[in-house]
């Protein structure tokens, strides 16, 4: 990609290594054509997509050991789409979607570089009425909760794109919206556990004070 200053590395989950393409740092920008501006994605909002951030780590160290069966699955705002690409790995039935249109172009980079099978994308917003996504099993994200007007998008988007019977697993730093989005998933019929991450730090440099919000219907 050019415009960017990128990074490669590779990422351990047990035996499972994930080979990753992203943008070198928070200051990478590349917007020429003005796309993502029209979308409401600032100059100072682009690069967000394109790192890893402690909740994606969290979430797939915390989804390596789950067990997803023969679950189909979701990954909202997923991003680089780390747990994604450790899902796909694993031969999951895994579907992507983000609102940020660099981002299928990243993850299909790297699931080349993980010679994996392609990965289904969408790029969807939470309010988009006419996406082509279905139900799922099994809902996952991170790090999504970063407006107040967020709460209620996601917890509809989910509840869209939810069978019946359905899990849903976000970490979530700890941006002071939690109890409010388990409130209204409260209300569509899901019990929910809140649970601390534990052994991080094997992967992160510093203590995670963010917890994983577990859904179930």
């Amino acid at each position: 990609m050019t415009g960017v200053r990128l990074r490669y590395q590779t990422l351990e989950f047990g035996e499972t290594d994930i080979h990753l393409c992203t943008l070198r740092d928070r200051q990478q920008f590349h917007d020429p054509a003005g796309i993502a501006d029209k979308v409401g994605i600032s100059s100072a909002l682009w690069p967000i997509f394109g790192v890893i951030w402690p909740s994606g780590l969290v979430l797939a160290h915390f989804i390596n050991n789950y067990d997803f069966g023969s679950k189909r699955i979701l990954e909202v705002g997923c991003g680089i789409a780390l747990s994604s690409l450790l899902l796909n790995k694993k031969h999951a039935d895994i579907t992507a979607t983000d609102y940020h249109p660099e981002v299928e172009k990243f993850l299909q980079r790297n699931t080349l570089l993980n010679e994996g099978e392609y990965i289904a994308f969408e790029r969807v917003g939470w309010s988009d009425k006419n996406d082509q996504l279905g139900l799922f099993d099994l809902i996952i994200g991170s790090d999504l909760l970063y407006e107040d007007c967020h709460v209620e998008l996601l917890s509809y988007f989910i509840e869209k794109h939810s069978k019946p019977a359905c899990e849903v697993i976000i970490v979530d730093p700890g941006r002071g919206r939690k109890n409010k989005l388990c409130s209204i998933m409260k209300k569509m019929g899901y019990y929910y556990s809140c649970h601390k991450a534990n052994n991080t730090s094997g992967y992160l440099k510093e203590k995670f004070k963010g917890h994983i919000l577990k859904f179930i219907r």
